[in-house]
């Protein structure tokens, strides 16, 4: 039998796949399945008294991958690791790494099993295997990009490694302390997180901040015309003033600008608009012509935004999606904060354009565009495409066509030419006041026709000043002030990536963890704190407001950042946080006035006790109906939240039900008899 020559270790069984038909038969590929030895579950595994001496344990559920890996591995002359190119794939790496250097501990399989490989001190010694691993990177998983990884192997990177081991150690810490005084002082279950905490604050405030608007009525006032077309302008300025004006607000995380009107009252501007003439004047006529450059292409922040706002995706949906693109070798890496694309794919994209769409589709120069993140690698690129000729993905599910097919356009039109717009204002003049209309006209789509963009024009006539024009219609439109909105998916991250708050690679986790504890909900797409998580957000912030503030959370990111480039040592960061927060720590668990979690009365009477009020309450599996008596009345029935209409089906009652990941749909109150169910109400 001939021996093994190359092991390449990967996390995934499709990227195993992939990778496995770019090398030949003297490489043998496996797959780790994800992390393969982490902090154990049960128990906070960081020593704060001993220079937070970390204990890691192996999976339990990888005992036949471990074995698989060590006979392997004593079997090749080279092992090369292959995880993903980012601080939490070099951190999967060096475990792989230390489980092999150390495989002489593993020789029985009880030990594997019984996961007794524990590394308290992190010494590892040198021996043959030792010297046969390397690592190795590529940002998209083509045969090109593979072969070339294999000429630059290196040694694991510790600066990465302790980077994310920082993050890990000091969410456990965070966590582990929180969670005992949120049993003692909120509710018994409970826990609380570093990142997470923060993002149920957002919400909480940004529903305050709702609940604090006073909206304000007001009319804002048009007239219609034609020429040729049907087209309207809208009232500017009533004897020089501007008629509509800004307000701003500040919010937590920044401002919220809103328009209003000088016309707040309606026989104020019944008034006014019988004062005016039928004929106006066109007073002034502005052409100006305009370019529009495309975007840059996506990071991981702006396709989950993108996503969410396009197709109404979660972030852990969108990267569940991107990952298998990613493991099929469609699309570069999709965990990334850079907007930097290689000279490679550049080339490729201009030499597309040309080919199908004409050489004046291209632009002129080669478009490059700068990272606005102060902490993006520079190293990885954005998402894009592997092969531009690849335009559809035929045969494959319908999701990755959908968020392919975004990130192509995204990713090809960065080299299209500006697209040129011609801007048209026509002011038009009536007794003391100015209406003003704005055309748009596409002169050149550009960059447009490659990304399937649509522009909305509303051309106008050709009119001359000092020309005069009958109205057919003076309007007014009643509005209101409305507050800023809840957050979504999008608008969440986009906060927390402009606060400097978490990683590409933490977004969709944050959201998918603060939905799981039932600290927030999804109403219409956004989100809502639940009374439990507003409970928990008042008195972690009574408590620790330092560790829930944005610049507190943001400078953590940063000491990450300095770790990651070699600059700060990640026990020192952890001391300087440890020796503040175990003071708050003790403080809150002496002092921490308890708080009570508010219960939603819905009217009723408890049908058992007949004394007790019928309370929504939140339990494990979610909402649910009880005695507001208990523990001593334990009447209990499962909440149904009415849909308001009946079932298109049955003509049952519909009512509102919640996927996994916390996102609204409609079904029938008789399922499973009846199994009608749908997104939108019928």
């Amino acid at each position: 039998m001939n021996k093994m020559k190359n092991l390449l270790i990967v996390e995934s069984p499709t990227k195993a796949r992939t990778i496995g038909k770019y090398l030949g038969n003297n490489f043998k590929v496996i797959a780790t399945i994800g992390h393969i030895r982490d902090l154990p579950k049960n128990k906070m595994a960081v020593d704060m008294k001993n220079d937070f001496e970390v204990e890691y344990e192996i999976d339990s559920k990888k005992k036949k991958v471990v074995e698989e890996l060590i006979k392997a591995s004593k079997e090749a002359d080279s092992i090369l690791l292959a995880s993903d190119p980012d601080r939490e794939g070099e951190a999967i790496s060096w475990h792989v790494k230390w489980i092999l250097e150390n495989s002489q501990s593993l020789k029985s399989k009880k030990q594997v099993s019984n996961k007794k490989l524990v590394n308290k001190k992190n010494n590892t010694k040198t021996n043959d295997i030792a010297k046969k691993i390397s690592r190795i990177t590529f940002h998209e998983i083509t045969k090109e990009a593979v072969e070339e990884a294999l000429k630059e192997a290196r040694d694991v990177d510790m600066d990465l490694v302790n980077a994310q081991q920082a993050r890990r150690v000091l969410d456990r810490v965070v966590g582990y302390s929180l969670s005992p005084i949120l049993w003692r002082k909120v509710r018994r279950g409970l826990s609380g997180g570093r990142v997470q905490s923060v993002a149920v604050r957002l919400i909480c405030e940004r529903e305050n901040e709702i609940a604090e608007f006073r909206a304000e009525k007001y009319f804002s006032v048009g007239a219609d015309f034609v020429r040729g077309e049907k087209f309207s302008a809208n009232l500017v300025k009533v004897e020089g003033k501007n008629v509509n004006f800004l307000t701003k607000v500040k919010l937590f995380d920044g401002e919220y600008t809103y328009s209003q009107s000088i016309f707040k009252q309606k026989d104020q501007l019944d008034k006014f608009i019988n004062s005016l003439d039928k004929e106006f004047l066109v007073q002034n006529i502005v052409g100006k012509e305009t370019t529009r450059s495309p975007l840059p292409a996506f990071t991981t922040s702006k396709l989950q935004q993108a996503a969410a706002r396009k197709m109404g995706w979660s972030g852990k949906q969108t990267m569940s999606v991107a990952q298998k693109l990613y493991e099929k070798g469609l699309i570069t890496y999709h965990r990334t904060d850079s907007v930097y694309l290689s000279q490679k794919a550049i080339d490729e994209f201009r030499k597309y354009i040309v080919k199908e769409y004409g050489p004046n589709y291209v632009s002129e120069k080669v478009r490059v565009y700068k990272n606005n993140s102060k902490n993006a690698q520079e190293a990885h690129e954005a998402i894009r495409p592997t092969k531009v000729s690849v335009k559809n993905i035929d045969g494959a599910d319908s999701r990755e066509v959908k968020l392919y097919e975004l990130i192509w356009k995204r990713a090809v039109a960065t080299q299209g030419s500006s697209a040129k717009i011609e801007n048209t204002t026509i002011d038009f003049v009536n007794k003391n006041s100015i209406f003003q209309s704005k055309g748009v006209r596409m002169l050149f789509d550009g960059f447009l026709k490659i990304n399937g963009e649509k522009h909305e024009d509303q051309v106008l006539p050709l009119l001359e000043i000092g020309e005069k024009i009958n109205t057919k219609k003076i309007w007014s439109l009643e509005n209101r002030t409305n507050p800023m909105p809840r957050y979504s998916d999008a608008s969440l991250v986009s906060s927390l990536e402009k606060q400097g708050i978490g990683r590409p690679s933490t977004y969709a986790p944050i959201i998918s963890t603060i939905i799981m504890r039932q600290y927030v909900e999804r109403d219409e797409g956004r989100f809502k704190p639940t009374v439990l998580g507003v409970a928990t957000n008042e008195f972690l912030v009574k408590n620790f407001e330092n560790i829930l503030s944005l610049p507190f959370t943001a400078e953590m990111e940063k000491d990450l950042d300095e770790i990651a480039l070699g600059k700060w040592n990640w026990k020192k960061m952890m001391k300087n946080f440890w020796e503040k927060f175990e003071k708050d720590i003790k403080v809150a668990d002496k002092d921490g006035e308890r708080v009570k979690v508010e219960t939603e009365k819905l009217g009723e009477k408890c049908p058992e006790c007949k004394e007790g009020d019928l309370v929504i309450r939140l339990g494990k599996f979610g909402k649910f109906v009880s005695c507001s008596r208990f523990p001593d009345c334990k009447y209990t029935k499962q909440f149904r939240e009415d849909a308001g209409f009946n079932c298109p089906v049955c003509d049952k009652p519909g009512v509102v039900r919640r996927t996994k990941s916390g996102r609204k749909f409609f079904g029938c109150s008789d399922y499973p008899n009846c199994k009608w169910a749908g997104w939108k109400k019928p």
